[in-house]
C-alpha cells in the first residue's frame, strides 16, 4: 500500500512538470509606476525592489525554481494575488481614494510584519527588510497618503 501511494505521488510530480506556468510579464510602462511617479527616495526604492516588487508589480523575476511543478503553480498565484490586490505598476490607473486606501493597507501590513510573506522571505533573502527599515516604509506609505 505505501508504495503504491509512493508510487503516485512520483508520477503525479513527474506529470506536474509538463504543465507549466506563464513567466510572462505585463508591459512596463514606467510613467505608470509609483516610484516613479511620486521620486521616491533611494533607499525607500530599494526596499520596495527587494521586497514588494516580485509580487506587487509587472516586473517578478522568475528564478530557476519556478519551473518546478507544484512549487510553480503556488507562487505563481502567489504573484497573481499580490498583483490583483497592489500593483505598484499600475499606481496612476488608481483612484485617489485606491491610492489613500492602498498606502494605508501597506503601512500596516509592513508594520504588523504581514509583509513581505514569510515563505517568499525563505526564498529571498535580499528581501527582508530590518525593524528600523520597516517603520520607514511604513512612515513613507503614511506620508504620501
Amino acid at each position: 500500500m505505501k508504495r503504491k501511494i509512493l508510487l503516485a505521488i512520483v508520477a503525479f510530480l513527474i506529470i506536474a512538470q509538463f504543465f507549466r506556468i506563464d513567466k510572462t510579464n505585463p508591459p512596463v510602462i514606467a510613467a505608470n509606476d509609483i516610484l516613479n511617479h511620486v521620486q521616491a527616495p533611494e533607499d525607500i526604492q530599494s526596499m520596495m525592489k527587494a521586497a514588494c516588487y516580485d509580487c506587487h508589480s509587472n516586473e517578478t523575476k522568475y528564478p530557476w525554481y519556478m519551473d518546478i511543478a507544484p512549487f510553480s503553480w503556488w507562487t505563481k498565484n502567489h504573484v497573481n494575488n499580490g498583483r490583483g490586490s497592489l500593483n505598484f505598476s499600475e499606481w496612476v490607473s488608481y483612484s485617489e481614494k485606491k491610492k489613500k486606501h492602498k498606502l494605508e493597507e501597506s503601512a500596516l501590513k509592513v508594520r504588523k510584519k504581514w509583509m513581505p510573506l514569510t515563505s517568499y522571505l525563505l526564498a529571498h533573502p535580499e528581501a527582508k527588510i530590518s525593524e528600523e527599515e520597516r517603520e520607514k516604509l511604513a512612515k513613507w506609505f503614511e506620508s504620501m497618503m
